[in-house]
């Protein structure tokens, strides 16, 4: 832009506006027109908002963690009166084996003892005019535990009941019996009794189990369920041997006890557990009262006529 001075000696006008050029008059120059006002400093992000925000969640967070502590308090102080997460342990897998597979765990190994050849059973002798004689050519077949023997003339009759018997439950449904003393008690009627039952043995589907521990828990619990308490045992025979040409534990005893109103004192009694290659063992019992001791020779004979298949 070009500037060119005024004439030497002339004046500006009052009033008139400053012209552009070199500056030759003093003055207070005029106050620089107002701009548009400067916007503030910039502050930090977000503002106000922004704070309210932080606090929000630190409130939050902190909430959570009050009742994160509070919680674990509770369940520490329920664990020391009762159960506690941090010390639960697993339930135990309930056991469902039968009662003498639970008893009576297998042997070791798989096979059950060797036994020797059975020879050969002698046909059973009867007593001369003994009471109740077998009757020729008739036998007591019971399909489920896997056995037959001698059936016996009258006073004995077929028994017609299941009588699940002690703790063990064996469920004696076949058989013989008659009764030696009616409603000794007002109800109840006592028995001589030759019965056999199925009575799971071995675990799962094995063919073999302790033979031995068998027998002897059936004759426990004959002797603990079956009879009045106390008694006192005679024992007779308890051993392993044969029964059918198979292995078997027989145990036969003669118990001593006295039930108020029962005549009987006494009772000639036989078990015999038969390993009849079943996960089941074949349990003939058989029971003659003291006050029937003329039948006293069925227990030899029914154990010598029992067939096994």
């Amino acid at each position: 832009m070009n500037l060119t001075p005024p004439p030497s000696g002339s004046q500006a006008q009052p009033g008139s506006a400053w012209a552009a050029g070199a500056v030759t008059r003093l003055g207070t120059p005029p106050a620089p027109q107002a701009g548009p006002p400067s916007p503030p400093p910039p502050g930090p992000p977000g503002g106000g908002w922004d704070r309210r925000r932080l606090w929000w969640f630190g409130g939050a967070a902190g909430a959570v963690l009050v009742i994160g502590l509070v919680v674990v308090l509770a369940m520490t102080l329920t664990g020391s009166q009762g159960a506690s997460p941090f010390q639960s342990k697993p339930e135990a897998v309930e056991d469902v084996r039968p009662p003498l597979a639970r008893k009576c765990p297998p042997l070791a190994g798989s096979a059950a003892p060797s036994e020797p050849p059975a020879d050969p059973v002698p046909a059973p002798r009867v007593p001369p005019n003994a009471p109740g004689r077998p009757v020729d050519g008739e036998r007591t077949v019971d399909r489920d535990a896997g056995i037959s023997y001698a059936t016996y003339g009258a006073p004995w009759e077929l028994w017609r009941a299941v009588w699940n018997a002690g703790s063990l439950q064996v469920p004696y449904k076949v058989g013989q019996h008659f009764v030696t003393e009616e409603a000794y008690d007002g109800f109840s009627d006592y028995h001589a009794s030759i019965l056999s039952a199925a009575v799971p043995a071995a675990e799962n589907d094995a063919l073999t189990f302790d033979l031995e521990c068998v027998g002897r828990q059936v004759a426990s619990d004959a002797r603990a369920e079956y009879y009045p308490q106390p008694n006192r045992i005679e024992s007779i025979r308890d051993e392993r041997t044969t029964v059918g040409g198979r292995p078997a534990w027989v145990t036969v005893f003669r118990l001593h006890f006295t039930q108020p109103d029962l005549r009987a004192t006494d009772e000639l009694a036989a078990i015999a557990c038969i390993d009849v290659g079943r996960p089941t063992a074949a349990v003939l019992y058989v029971s003659i009262p003291g006050t029937h001791r003329q039948f006293d020779w069925v227990v030899d004979h029914v154990l010598d006529s029992v067939q096994v298949g």
